[in-house]
C-alpha cells in the first residue's frame, strides 16, 4: 500500500501509486509557452512611437506653491468662494442630519398613547 501526506488532515493517508510518486509541490514540468490566442484580432505594429501631450502643461508645482502659502487660511478653504460654499453646505447637512437623527431617536423612545 502507498501513503501520501494529506494537507487537509495533516496526517498520512492511503493513496494510489501515481499520487504517492508525485508528492505535493512536485508536479510534472508544464510548458512555459503561452497558449495560442483564439479570438485575437490582428494588430498593426507601428514603427514610430508617438509622444502624447496629455493635458498640456504640468500644473502640480504651481498648485503646491499655492497650497503651501502660509496666509492663515485653512487648506480646505484656499480656493475661495467654491470651497467656502462646499464647506458650509457640508456643515449644514451634518448638523441637520444630526438633529434629524436625535428627533427620530426621541420619537422612537416614547411610546404612543392609544
Amino acid at each position: 500500500m502507498y501513503y501520501k501526506f494529506s494537507g487537509f488532515t495533516q496526517k498520512l493517508a492511503g493513496a494510489w501509486a501515481s499520487d504517492a510518486y508525485s508528492p505535493q509541490g512536485l508536479r510534472p514540468v508544464v510548458s512555459t509557452e503561452a497558449p495560442p490566442i483564439i479570438f485575437a484580432t490582428p494588430t498593426k505594429l507601428s514603427s514610430s512611437s508617438i509622444a502624447y501631450d496629455y493635458a498640456g502643461k504640468n500644473t502640480v508645482p504651481e498648485l503646491q506653491k499655492f497650497f503651501q502659502k502660509s496666509d492663515g487660511v485653512p487648506i480646505h478653504l484656499k480656493r475661495g468662494r467654491p470651497d467656502q460654499m462646499l464647506y458650509r453646505t457640508t456643515v449644514a447637512l451634518t448638523v441637520g442630519g444630526t438633529i434629524y437623527c436625535l428627533i427620530a431617536l426621541y420619537m422612537a423612545s416614547r411610546p404612543r398613547n392609544k
